[in-house]
């Protein structure tokens, strides 16, 4: 497991603070949300609300552009992973001055079938920024598919990670470093702080992402 996947304390702590207060981050264990891929879960996350928030969006932006330049400081590209990815990585790139793509889920069926949207020279150093990282799957993806481009992926950068096992896995097979603004450890005790969970639901709530597939809440 990637222990250094959240690199500063602080910054996440402020970042879960801000998910929770725009209701972009939801904790109900007593009645569990369905995920698509069957799961039970005590969280949803849907961090497009941030961009709602002038504020919310411009501290995301510095937050992802000051950890895209202490890990990959020679970026020359950041790559905005559809769809919600697209707007946080515009603004990372808008603020480090640097060019922008973006990569479909699949290829368009028409025109010019592209699967990378904007200009990628191959052999750029590129970047890639994440809303959200759960098991790893669609946002490697979009590394193969640079990857396949003639990219040179540095890393991928996330706003906020569930902190599964799977995708720690997953991304040290495909030998691509990441990085995540907050996780979900970090939200519980800024939930916990706040007084919107309860101390005692806490080891329930650490169970779901240590076994999210048989939790039951």
């Amino acid at each position: 497991m990637n222990a250094a996947v959240v690199r500063n304390a602080e910054t996440a702590a402020s970042i879960a603070g801000l998910l929770l207060d725009l209701g972009a981050v939801r904790l109900r264990p007593e009645a569990p949300f369905t995920w698509a891929s069957g799961w039970k879960s005590p969280i949803y996350c849907d961090n497009r609300l941030l961009l709602s928030s002038p504020e919310a969006r411009r501290m995301v932006r510095d937050a992802l552009a000051a950890q895209c330049q202490e890990s990959f400081p020679w970026a020359a590209c950041v790559a905005g992973v559809a769809t919600a990815g697209i707007a946080h990585g515009l603004l990372v790139a808008e603020a480090l001055d640097l060019p922008f793509v973006y990569v479909r889920a699949q290829a368009k069926a028409h025109g010019m079938g592209n699967r990378i949207e904007g200009k990628l020279v191959p052999g750029t150093a590129t970047l890639v920024v994440e809303d959200l990282v759960s098991t790893g799957g669609s946002s490697l993806q979009a590394v193969d598919a640079l990857r396949d481009a003639g990219a040179e992926v540095l890393g991928l950068s996330a706003i906020f990670t569930y902190g599964f096992s799977q995708a720690n896995e997953a991304f040290s097979e495909a030998s691509c470093p990441w990085f995540a603004l907050c996780d979900y450890p970090h939200l519980l005790q800024e939930a916990v702080k706040r007084g919107l969970i309860q101390a005692e639901i806490q080891e329930s709530l650490q169970a779901w992402r240590n076994n999210p597939s048989g939790w039951q809440g």
